[in-house]
């Protein structure tokens, strides 16, 4: 009898866990329909031409695809279209069962190129006042058009390729354009493109070139270029279209741009650990047109000459490692500087920050005037290194430390640079705060040569 109850007993807790488990069991619930994708739109008080969009429905997460190359999150969005046509709107919406979308054409009567006026599609189209088509190639002729690094990285560290490193594998031949219009991108290729041979499986006929693979590949034109700012600004290519070295990936961030350079960072599609630079340049910039050598390297049409003193014309400096800069009013117009504009520059996050200029001729150091002078007012007392760069090779250099000695005032200092070879070296780079990450607020004044 008890070994009955025991039995008994044994089956129903068995049953009753069985019967837990079951109710217990996750449940991925319904999928979305069209329904609840459902959404309105209106244009906005402001301009016809900028539309609000709401979704109907709540509890889902939102994707948005505004039919203009750009997309969007949320339950509500807003997107503008400078160009007049009908565009057809997306919006998907997603749940733990799945997703369901719904779309609606929106008509929009005329155009209103001021909402293309913005800096960086001017910079990057040519813009509403200038051809609005721009094509970039890379910067074939300088050091460090191309390189590597950790994907974390802002630069690349790893390494990067000498001058016409790559000639003749299809990398110096594409062309890239960006055009305002319907913001339209053309990916001329001449044939040939050049890829991470991890990628050669997706490009027939694709052969080990270069440490890595080229392939044959036609023109890709008529896709588009999304642009997204944010912490930080990207480009996005459409279809197979893509720039620079290949690794798999069409969306690129943006470490530099002005009217003459743009720099792009990206990741690799295979390898996480990787993060690739390429440097491009306007079609008609100096630049060797191929491969075959010749050319101005990134040139230098720059016509300035030392002393600086910032009292006259601007000029322009280049910042990196998040560094920035302004011509300003003398903030402490006292003891060796009492002049009224000086140079501002806010040290960026890297510990290597700081600007560059270039100079119209190279500098000669060996004719009886070995010194480089700068006038610093620093935040804190600390190391400033000074170094001077060949521009059409940016492998070769000179730089030396030297220590700025008392913080909150104007100091005066000063490096030898005699054993500088003379007729080379045409830029100058100073990195105020040297070695300190975030190292404040610098001001320089009176950079001479004596």
């Amino acid at each position: 009898m008890k070994k009955t109850t025991f039995l008994f007993l044994s089956l129903a807790l068995i049953l009753g866990i069985s019967s837990c488990k079951d109710d217990e069991a996750p449940s991925l619930g319904e999928a979305p329909t069209s329904a609840d994708a459902a959404f309105t739109y209106a244009a906005t008080a402001e301009n016809a031409n900028t539309i609000d969009f709401t979704a109907t429905n709540s509890g889902f997460t939102y994707k948005w695809d505004f039919g203009n190359a750009l997309l969007g999150e949320g339950m509500t969005a807003q997107s503008s279209y400078p160009n007049k046509g009908t565009y057809t709107v997306t919006l998907t919406v997603f749940n733990s069962g799945g997703s369901a979308s719904s779309s609606q054409d929106i008509v929009i009567a005329e155009d209103d190129i001021t909402l293309l006026d913005n800096p960086l599609y001017t910079l990057l189209t040519g813009g509403i006042a200038g051809s609005g088509s721009k094509t970039w190639v890379i910067d074939s002729t300088r050091a460090a058009h191309m390189g590597v690094g950790p994907e974390a990285g802002t630069w690349p560290e790893w390494w990067s390729a000498d001058p016409l490193n790559k000639a003749n594998t299809g990398l110096y031949s594409d062309r890239y354009t960006f055009k305002l219009s319907g913001f339209k991108f053309d990916h001329i290729t001449n044939g040939l493109v050049f890829l991470n041979n991890d990628q050669m499986a997706n490009f027939p006929g694709a052969y080990d070139n270069s440490d890595d693979a080229s392939a044959p590949f036609e023109n890709q034109l008529d896709e588009t270029w999304t642009l997204t700012e944010g912490e930080d600004t990207m480009i996005s290519i459409s279809g197979s279209a893509f720039i620079g070295f290949f690794s798999g990936v069409r969306e690129y961030r943006v470490e530099t741009i002005n009217e003459n350079e743009l720099t792009i960072s990206y990741t690799d599609a295979v390898d996480a650990t990787l993060r690739w630079y390429i440097r491009l340049v306007p079609e008609d910039f100096p630049v060797d047109n191929g491969g075959g050598g010749g050319g101005g390297g990134g040139g230098n049409t720059s016509g300035l000459a030392l002393p600086f003193d910032f009292e006259g014309d601007a000029m322009e400096w280049t910042t990196f490692g998040g560094s920035t800069y302004g011509i300003v009013a003398n903030p402490d117009m006292s003891g060796i500087n009492t002049s009224a504009n000086v140079l501002e520059t806010v040290h960026g996050d890297q510990t290597w920050a700081g600007l560059f200029v270039d100079l119209k001729d190279p500098l000669d150091f060996t004719n009886g005037s070995p010194n480089l002078t700068v006038k610093v007012w620093a935040p804190a007392a600390g190391l400033m290194r000074m170094k001077l760069e060949n521009i059409d090779d940016t492998g070769e250099f000179v730089e030396k430390d030297v220590n700025v000695p008392t913080a909150n005032t104007w100091v005066e200092v000063s490096i030898d640079f005699s054993d500088a070879a003379a007729g080379k070296f045409a830029r100058v780079v100073l990195f105020p705060g040297w070695d300190v990450a975030n190292a404040g607020t610098f001001y320089l004044d009176d950079i001479k040569q004596n």
